[in-house]
């Protein structure tokens, strides 16, 4: 392909697939929301169930040195 011209069916394969996509993506996203609206409902605090979820998406080497380093951050100021 020269930078002159474009395949103008191959472009808009890859546009409708990306359109095709963000729609699902839209869809799951407010999937999630109405399950932490469930949660909410039902009594759970959401805000430390993202917490949660931010925390197990961690490698488990990562989190645990983040933590020590709080950890030490906190108690040279005097929190903990």
């Amino acid at each position: 392909m020269s930078t002159n011209s474009v395949d103008a069916g191959h472009l808009r394969a890859f546009i409708e697939r990306i359109e095709r996509l963000e729609e699902e993506k839209r869809a799951i996203a407010d999937d999630i929301k109405e399950v932490y609206a469930e949660a909410k409902g039902t009594g759970y605090d959401v805000k430390i169930m993202r917490k949660i979820i931010s925390l197990r998406r961690q490698d488990r080497d990562k989190r645990k040195e983040e933590e020590e380093i709080l950890e030490l951050y906190l108690s040279a100021l005097g929190e903990v």
